[in-house]
């Protein structure tokens, strides 16, 4: 039984490796470009009218009754892409693929624009209203309109309710405190569950309540600190941006720790962590927007773009903090480099990198169980909530004790099968989205 079970998980490595080695990162790229074109460049027009595009959501009095706030529900969608992975995945690009993988990061990003738009677009457009006062939409929707049945919406939704698990971050979080503050580990689970179950409960409603107020603090006082400590030594800023364009065109020979690094590595690096960290294809967002008071598809869609280059500016500083300050060249774990940088300037460093994890990783976790539970609920109205709710406690709490790199894969090739749904999915409806 071992060795059907070691079998399993080494057959979906494989399957794994091959995907985001040789498909997923070129499919949204590919993808991207091809709507970037579709659209006449759309995000860049967007883009260059921030105020106005915000201006006219803020004072749009076309709103249903039923919904949520549309600037919370930006909150919210950024508080599922800014996590850990901003902080901690992020400084892996450099590590692996050098300097030049913040190049190929912005060019990833913006592409990807148009495929967080288009999901979004068509999860408000073919939502329905629900019993609770909102409304139910996302991939299950609009893919049961693509393919004219109801088989891929229900993969969509059983591939959802696995990745709405982050049990990555529940143990990054859950760990973070019991190092800081010295609590007993069991304590600490116990009342993270709590307070993840009290905000889950609560629906999207309260979800972006909690987001529309910790995402802000964390936004400003992150984004500030980061800035400060390139402010310092803005006389490096020009060597380090030469080195990042000559990297990524060039590859990067072996410097102290790093190994080197060429042309190709670095692009993959780039692409495929702007892709994770803007969980770009995997339906997050269009389930969490389909929420919104906004009538018009497109108004809360192009807050997608916006929470897409919030997500994008705070990975770029993670990065230049750590190219400045000269430790990307320097071994040590990735969840060291940012906090090894700040603590230059900041003292009391690791305080506010405790606090930081937390934020960053609690609100991506309820973010994506609300997501799960949406997706249940779907799968089985009556039962589905709670089924889904007790699996994922027992998730939590085995994965917090016992290795979890097989759940980390299960997620791993749940996200690459979103995306070859969502993908074909929204390139089937491309002619019912507007963009305007």
């Amino acid at each position: 039984m071992t060795g059907l079970v070691s079998s399993f998980f080494e057959y979906l490595k494989f399957i794994d490796d091959f995907f985001w080695g040789y498909i997923g990162f070129s499919l949204l790229l590919l993808s991207g470009i091809f709507l970037t074109f579709y659209s006449k460049g759309f995000q860049f027009r967007v883009l260059g009218n921030i105020c106005h595009c915000i201006r006219e959501v803020r004072n749009n009095r076309k709103m249903s009754s039923r919904g949520i706030n549309p600037i919370k529900l930006y909150f919210t969608s950024v508080s599922g892409m800014v996590g850990l992975g901003n902080i901690v995945g992020i400084i892996t690009a450099i590590m692996i693929g050098g300097p030049g993988a913040l190049f190929w990061l912005w060019i990833a990003a913006f592409p990807s624009m148009m495929v967080k738009y288009s999901e979004m677009y068509l999860g408000i457009r073919y939502r329905v209203a629900n019993d609770t006062g909102g409304y139910d939409g996302g991939p299950m929707f609009y893919l049961k309109k693509a393919f004219k049945n109801n088989t891929v919406p229900t993969i969509s939704c059983i591939l959802l309710c696995i990745y709405g698990v982050e049990v990555f971050q529940f143990d990054v979080v859950s760990d973070t405190i019991v190092n800081i503050l010295g609590m007993n580990h069991y304590v600490v689970i116990t009342l993270l569950l709590f307070a993840i179950l009290y905000s889950v409960l609560g629906g999207i409603r309260r979800l972006s309540s909690i987001c529309s107020f910790l995402m802000p603090i964390f936004i400003v006082v992150y984004i500030g600190m980061c800035i400060w400590v390139i402010a310092c030594y803005w006389e490096m800023l020009p060597n380090v941006l030469k080195m990042v364009f000559h990297s990524a065109f060039n590859g990067h020979a072996a410097v102290g720790g790093f190994a080197g690094s060429s042309v190709t590595l670095a692009a993959q690096q780039g692409i495929s962590k702007a892709v994770y960290s803007g969980d770009i294809g995997i339906g997050y967002d269009s389930i969490i927007q389909a929420e919104t008071q906004a009538v018009l598809p497109e108004q809360q869609a192009r807050l997608g773009i916006f929470s897409l280059l919030t997500d994008t500016i705070i990975c770029s500083l993670s990065i230049l903090v750590v190219l400045v300050t000269d430790l990307w060249a320097v071994p040590m774990e990735p969840s060291l480099y940012v906090a090894s940088a700040l603590a230059k300037f900041f003292p009391h460093s690791e305080i506010f990198m405790a606090i930081f994890v937390f934020i960053a990783g609690f609100t991506t976790i309820i973010a994506f169980l609300s997501v799960g539970v949406k997706s249940a609920t779907y799968l089985n109205k009556k039962h589905g909530k709670i089924i889904y709710l007790v699996l994922a406690v027992f998730s939590f709490i085995f994965f917090s004790f016992f290795e979890q790199k097989k759940a980390l894969l299960m997620m791993s090739v749940s996200a690459g099968l979103l995306i070859l749904l969502n993908i074909s999915g929204i390139l089937r409806l491309r002619k019912f989205i507007r963009f305007r």
